[in-house]
């Protein structure tokens, strides 16, 4: 009887590529946030700084740095760290990709790598805002600086099929940022945007586009899904953050300022506590880059451990909740990709 005819073992397919290379925290607090997420990760980044690895560890010692142009670092260093675990998702190995490495970098590997899905014109960076009780999630945050209309409801989409698919979100509101809420003010990209918006909603979909809203609206919780261009979208988003470290910052001055108003902060502690939580950065995990055939979370530069672990269970989840397919889903219903595209993802 002949015998079986042998297979080489192959590899395991890791859910989630954690570049461990440009973290403002450095590798081994990319590793321990790799650790607390508890789901199966390959990391790549320099070997002999990673001690007792969680999962598989690829030696990438070399790192983009910021101040790189990123489309030629990743180009002309094809064995940095973020471009090797972009190919790995590109090519399969991975679903998903978490760096908190150069914003630049990181999009530059994907586009390269990773790779757009296909009729959608430009991907987004899309990060939830610190807003109490209400995420909100802002797009572009800073990957396209100019954008037409077309873009920009292309983001409206993306933004909104994500927040179905990751947030719950059963029909999100979307809302385009401008000086006004009548339909005529802004831009002449936003004005266009905000009609081709409108006559989709009218079509029907799985969303409400609400129409313009203003800067102060966002933080109050309006929309679901605010859409700009990268340039004013991570400007707002900056400044958001600022404004939440300022207020939580004299918030606690304030409770330290004499004995009685410690007293009173005792008594209001715990709200304190879950007030700050919420507004941490490090509690979204990150940034998604939409518009691609493969999840993709660019965390901050400065998290901490907990905020690395909460980027790669943001990326499981995506993985999981099949977010990428939906989305693909959601732009060919709507008939917004780009002319001859259809949309696909990586199989």
């Amino acid at each position: 009887m002949p015998h079986p005819r042998a297979t080489a073992p192959q590899p395991t397919l890791s859910v989630v590529a954690v570049d461990t290379g440009g973290a403002d925290e450095g590798v081994a607090t990319v590793v321990e946030g790799a650790r607390r997420a508890g789901t199966s990760v390959v990391l790549f980044g320099p070997a002999a700084e990673i001690a007792d690895p969680v999962g598989e560890v690829v030696d990438a010692p070399l790192v983009i740095a910021g101040d790189e142009e990123p489309a030629h670092a990743v180009r002309s260093k094809p064995e940095a760290s973020i471009v090797q675990a972009a190919r790995a998702v590109g090519n399969g190995r991975a679903k998903a990709l978490v760096s908190a490495g150069a914003t630049g970098a990181a999009l530059a590997a994907s586009l390269f790598h990773v790779k757009r899905l296909r009729g959608v014109h430009r991907p987004a960076i899309a990060a939830l805002v610190p807003v109490p009780g209400h995420p909100t999630l802002l797009l572009d945050a800073g990957a396209n600086v100019e954008v037409r209309p077309e873009h920009l409801v292309q983001f409206a989409l993306m933004g909104a099929a994500f927040m179905r698919a990751v947030h719950g979100v059963e029909r999100p509101r979307i809302g385009l940022l401008s000086v006004g809420d009548e339909a005529t003010k802004g831009t002449a990209d936003v004005v266009e945007a905000h009609a081709r918006l409108a006559a989709l909603d009218a079509d029907g979909g799985g969303h409400e586009f609400t129409g313009n809203v203003e800067g102060h609206e966002v933080t109050a919780g309006a929309v679901d899904v605010v859409v700009t261009d990268g340039f004013t979208g991570n400007v707002a988003l900056k400044l958001m953050e600022g404004t939440a470290r300022t207020v939580t910052g004299a918030v606690r001055d304030a409770v330290r300022s004499s004995p009685l108003a410690s007293l009173g902060g005792l008594l209001i502690r715990g709200r304190l506590a879950g007030l700050r939580r919420e507004l941490d950065p490090n509690a979204v995990g990150g940034a998604v880059l939409l518009g691609l055939r493969r999840p993709v979370v660019i965390a901050h530069g400065g998290s901490s451990a907990e905020g690395i672990a909460n980027a790669v269970r943001l990326a499981r989840r995506a993985v999981d909740e099949r977010a990428v397919e939906r989305t693909a889903d959601a732009l060919a219903s709507a008939g917004v990709l780009r002319s001859g595209g259809s949309a696909s993802f990586a199989p």
